[in-house]
């Protein structure tokens, strides 16, 4: 026996033929296909949808708000040019991270090459020289030793106190620019400056 045939009105799948595409609602791996088809409002609709938690990360990694906001922007733009290279292993937020990450690193890395020359220190030995040349050549022999235990200490040490206490750097900066994590360069500035701090009061001893 046949079962009784139903008749009724047929179930469409689309909504509204012609009803223009909400790409605000579409998910993140429908959007990374059509961005990755050439869809330019797909790879727009990403950047404003991962813009938010870009930024917010940026600001934690960098201290000072235009070096994060040029990183934020480093990072979509990168999203921008590399969309194609998505291979969908992790979820795009994952990917973003690591974009932003990197992005970050480039700006903290530029910016330590600016401020490393000249150091500040230089000038002021320059001034110091005009009017007082006992003072500058007091200043002067102090660097020359503080540089002489800076490198007589592990490199990453050495590396962290300048760039926190020379430079002015920022611990989740620090992070940034060297790649290792803002706990650990806190260590290692305790720990350089500890044995600056007890070289240098050795020296200071000897030479009383």
């Amino acid at each position: 026996m046949q079962p009784p045939h139903r008749t009724g009105r047929p179930i469409s799948r689309e909504l509204r033929p012609g009803t223009p595409l909400d790409y605000e609602r579409l998910s993140d791996p429908i959007l990374v296909r059509r961005a990755k088809d050439g869809d330019r409002r797909a790879l727009d609709a990403l950047c404003r949808r991962h813009a938010p938690r870009v930024e917010r990360l940026a600001r934690h990694l960098l201290a000072d708000s235009e070096d994060a906001r040029d990183a934020a922007q480093d990072a979509l733009a990168r999203l921008c040019t590399k969309i194609g290279q998505f291979r969908g292993e992790a979820a795009l937020a994952t990917w973003l991270h690591r974009l932003t990450v990197n992005a970050c690193r480039d700006v903290a890395q530029r910016k330590v090459a600016r401020r490393c020359e000249p150091l500040v220190e230089d000038s002021r030995v320059a001034a110091a020289g005009d009017g007082d040349p006992a003072g500058a050549a007091a200043l002067s022999e102090l660097r020359s030793e503080l540089r002489a235990e800076l490198d007589r200490l592990p490199a990453a040490q050495a590396r962290v106190v300048v760039l926190k206490d020379a430079l002015g750097y920022s611990f989740p900066e620090i992070s940034a620019a060297s790649g290792m994590p803002v706990g650990t360069a806190k260590c290692y500035a305790h720990r350089a400056r500890a044995c600056l701090r007890e070289r240098l009061d050795d020296g200071a001893g000897a030479v009383a």
